[in-house]
């Protein structure tokens, strides 16, 4: 026997393996006979049949089924069954990924047996026919439905409709009845919802819930982005009547129950095109020559009051959502922008932390608790970096929020740099500590009055950003150390060290640049790593670098269980100067207020579960943040598709390499079957694509020359073609 024929044979073997486990495993409880097996196998030859039989005596010989009557078969109660969570590929297969397990398990399209991306499943694992092979499985059960609602296209027929997912991991179209169309046109772009999904159906029935508009337009494609990751983009109507209600005047009675800090100079410093103040310094100076700094927090658990349908909006929303032409607030614009908001020449409620520090930026003394201020002065991060790099008080007019040259007020411009003098302190002893200095470079648009971009711009911290980040950092790390030594029940900020796996990784790709990461120990790898972000600084592959490095850290999220924060190299931290755009810091000050009024500790259980929900909400808002952005690239690009670009080889697949743009960042894909110079493999190893015949290899960290092949907002995707390598790349 040839082996091409004994490899075919093996091979229908195992089908046939799979599909008798597969039957047999559909229902448990019940015998098969080989007809009923055969018939649900599609198997309906005489030399089929005949295969079929053989297996099975072959399998109840070696005990992996049983024979519970003569000719009947039934499923042996089997350990092979796993709990996981569904993560499509790009050609609809899946991979099941179980925490029980380690490694994920295959699940081909034929077996998925209608589980959809991020579906908690059972999937029942094939026993393995040989050592080191791949774990291959089915679906045998949906527990849990991640998502049910879906953005897509429609398309129109005679008496029902189709709707076409724009997520890529949606691998079917949903049908919808005429009936449940609501009013959408063809081509419209919608929000449908599944409500059903009939075992001989192939498509799942669903219901049209709400017509987006046009796709391509800006504001249909802004709200699918929201929409994809189930982000509301308005608030309820009778969300909005509860707020417009809230009694928000300052009275003499709210004021006798805080610690009233009118008196004491204080100013925000934010973005030019803020609206929404969080936070607030007052600053002073004593005999003894210490400084008494105060970080005013709104105090937005003032209004936010438990058990509102106010809140409860607020707590589902759990963060603001920042895209590139708008914010969507966790609370009403009345609260967000008004109220809460910490405006200049009015006064406020606020939850303050107030340390003082002598002149080595230690503190001496802290105090935490509800106050009232009033802000002498607002100030643009511009504004406060040119008072620090002139150490004057005249702001010219190009960099005024004005419009017009403006003076800072002298109390006020000093506070500025005495506070930059500490802030830089700070800063010293947390990165000697070991903390890691992430300064990734921020995409951000020029926009005209139709929200088009017209030019591409790099936001990077300068001091006035580092004065503000620093009494920022003090303020939530001595919050979350006031009660976390008291062994409280509290909300945290975690960062885990990073995975080494992840770093070795990362250290092979960093060696084609010219640099390393010494995994010694803690303190060589956090050193390393600062050393590696300091020199990639303004080069070429700075994004690259960067981008991989913060991938090969652990996610921050929100704990009960406080195992510190490595990045910042602090044994506590937690979020509590952000409360208008964060809920965690609303559930902070809450928390903090019951322990300073002597309250006990609170369920653990309870507020794990909000921190679990909170870090979720971050991760979608973060998606469709990255997303929005993705899209204004797309946009701006396709004014430019005549032109040839630098880029830097951002990623490898094995259908293509991604390309970013020098000059701004986009990126976009050149596509593998596009590369005509010969047949290219990808080689996992050397994060390449590596030519057949010529050797020719285009490498993660390469510099090529492109050019704009495609543009499609729809579906947020830019395609390069390749011009070639970049000569002295």
């Amino acid at each position: 026997m040839s082996k091409q024929k004994k490899r075919a044979d093996k091979h229908k073997k195992n089908e046939i393996t799979k599909g008798i486990f597969t039957v047999l495993e559909s229902d448990r409880e019940k015998a098969f006979n080989y007809k009923q097996i055969a018939s649900r196998m599609g198997i309906d030859d005489t030399a089929g049949r005949n295969l079929l039989i053989k297996r099975l005596k072959e399998l109840t010989k070696k005990d992996r089924i049983k024979e519970t009557d003569r000719g009947k078969y039934q499923a042996i109660p089997s350990q092979n069954y796993y709990e996981g969570k569904v993560d499509m590929t790009g050609r609809n297969n899946a991979y099941v990924v179980c925490d029980e397990l380690e490694k994920d398990v295959f699940v081909p399209t034929s077996l998925l047996n209608k589980a959809l991306h991020g579906d908690l499943v059972e999937v029942y694992v094939f026993p393995r026919q040989r050592k080191g092979k791949k774990l291959e499985g089915e679906i045998t059960r949906i527990i849990e439905r991640k998502k049910t609602v879906f953005v897509g296209v429609v398309q129109m027929q005679k008496n029902f409709a189709f709707v076409l997912p724009s997520d890529h991991r949606m691998y079917t179209d949903i049908f919808v009845p005429k009936g449940k169309i609501n009013n959408a046109e063809h081509g419209d772009k919608v929000i449908v919802e599944i409500q059903d999904w009939p075992d001989n159906a192939d498509s799942p029935y669903g219901v049209i819930k709400e017509v987006l508009g046009k796709p391509g337009e800006h504001d249909t494609e802004m709200h699918a982005i929201l929409a994809e990751y189930g982000l509301p983009y308005e608030f309820p109507a009778d969300v909005e009547h509860y707020a417009n209600k809230i009694d928000t005047r300052i009275t003499p009675e709210e004021i006798a129950k805080r610690r009233d800090m009118r008196d004491v100079p204080t100013f925000t410093i934010d973005p030019k095109d803020a609206k929404d103040f969080d936070d607030a310094l007052s600053f002073r100076t004593f005999e003894d020559g210490t400084y008494e700094v105060g970080i005013h927090i709104a105090d937005v658990s003032y209004y936010l009051q438990p058990g509102t349908i106010l809140d409860d909006e607020a707590y589902e929303r759990a963060t603001s959502v920042y895209l590139v032409d708008r914010v969507v607030p966790m609370l009403p614009e009345v609260l967000s922008n008004m109220a809460c908001s910490l405006r200049p020449e009015e006064e406020k409620y606020t939850f303050s932390a107030i340390f003082r520090l002598n002149d080595q930026a230690q503190v001496v003394d802290s105090w935490f608790g509800r106050t009232v201020i009033y802000s002498d002065f607002r100030m643009a991060y511009e504004e406060a970096q040119e008072v620090i790099e002139t150490r004057g008080n005249e702001i010219p007019a190009e960099i005024s929020i004005t419009g017009e040259r403006r003076e800072v007020p002298q109390h006020i411009s000093g506070a500025v740099l005495k506070l930059n003098e500490l802030a830089q302190i700070l800063r010293r002893k947390r990165m000697n500590a070991g903390a890691i200095s992430f300064d990734k470079v921020e995409v951000k648009f020029t926009l005209n009055s139709e929200n088009d971009p017209t030019g591409v711009y790099f936001k990077s911290s300068k001091e006035a950003n580092k004065l503000i980040e620093e009494f920022m950092l003090l303020a939530n790390r001595k919050v979350a150390e006031f009660i976390g030594k008291q062994k409280k029940t509290f909300v945290y900020r975690i960062h885990d060290e990073p995975d080494e796996e992840k770093l070795i990784l990362l250290n092979g790709v960093i060696k084609k640049f010219g640099y390393s990461i010494n995994l010694k120990n803690k303190k060589t790898i956090t050193s390393s790593i600062n050393s590696l972000l300091e020199e990639v600084e303004g080069k070429k592959e700075q994004n690259l670098v960067d981008t991989l490095t913060i991938r090969s850290m652990s996610k921050a999220v929100y704990s009960t269980d406080n195992i510190g924060h490595y990045g910042l190299a602090f044994d506590y931290y937690t979020h509590f100067t952000s409360p208008i755009r964060r809920y965690p810091d609303v559930m902070v000050h809450r928390l903090l207020q019951h322990y300073l009024e002597g309250g006990k500790t609170v369920s653990e259980e309870q507020y794990e579960e909000k921190c679990k929900h909170s870090s979720n909400m971050e991760s979608l808002a973060t998606n469709a943040e990255r997303d929005s952005v993705k899209y204004m690239q797309i946009k701006f690009m396709e004014d430019h598709k005549d032109e040839e670009f630098i880029g830097v080889i951002s990623g490898v697949t094995e259908w293509g390499i991604y390309v970013e743009i020098v000059e701004n960042k986009c990126e976009g894909m050149v596509r593998i079957r596009d590369i005509k110079d010969d047949y290219y493999v990808f080689d996992e190893s050397q994060y390449a694509l590596v030519g057949q015949v010529t050797n020719n290899m285009y490498q993660l960290g390469d510099e090529v020359i492109v050019q704009v092949k495609n543009t499609d907002l729809i579906k947020r995707h830019l395609d390069f073609s390749l011009i070639g390598k970049k000569e002295n790349s």
